[in-house]
């Protein structure tokens, strides 16, 4: 069975034993889960799982970074007399090849504020992005790859 349904198991236990059927419930079952089958890791051998496992929190803990700083951004270029954005479409370069990758790639680029997914090559190799804030289309370019795509096939690879 996944280690990651087996952990998800132990949070929704942990909730029934507490009585409480919350977020924060939740996160604490899963925690003590989490480290539970760590220390329990030589029973059934090397998994992905704990190695993934922190990857993801990396990744949304950068997403959710990005997120703040983007929404910062639009947000003082709409409370400030004129407009400071320079909008442009960039071609970005993509190293991910699988849909999974390309759609994590594309989907959270559209959710942070500033940015929005707009079309991919027909070779797959090549992600069209609309700009609100473009300075230098190289320095965007390897933002992205530096910062999400990265992390994103930490996770997926």
């Amino acid at each position: 069975m996944n280690l990651f349904f087996i952990n998800t198991f132990v949070a929704l236990a942990y909730m029934g034993v507490q009585g409480r059927f919350t977020l924060s419930g939740f996160a604490v079952g899963f925690t003590l889960g989490y480290l539970a089958l760590w220390l329990t890791q030589p029973l059934y051998g090397e998994s992905r799982y704990f190695k993934r496992f922190p990857k993801t929190i990396r990744l949304a803990g950068f997403f959710l970074l990005e997120l703040f700083l983007s929404s910062l951004r639009v947000f003082g270029d709409v409370v400030t007399p004129g407009q400071i954005s320079r909008p442009g479409i960039v071609g970005v370069p993509l190293e991910a090849k699988t849909d999974m990758e390309i759609l994590l790639v594309a989907n959270l680029i559209s959710l942070t504020p500033g940015t929005l997914s707009i079309d991919l090559s027909e070779d797959r190799q090549t992600l069209f992005v609309h700009v609100m804030y473009l300075d230098d289309p190289e320095t965007f370019r390897q933002s992205v790859k530096e910062g999400i795509e990265k992390r994103i096939l930490e996770v997926t690879r």
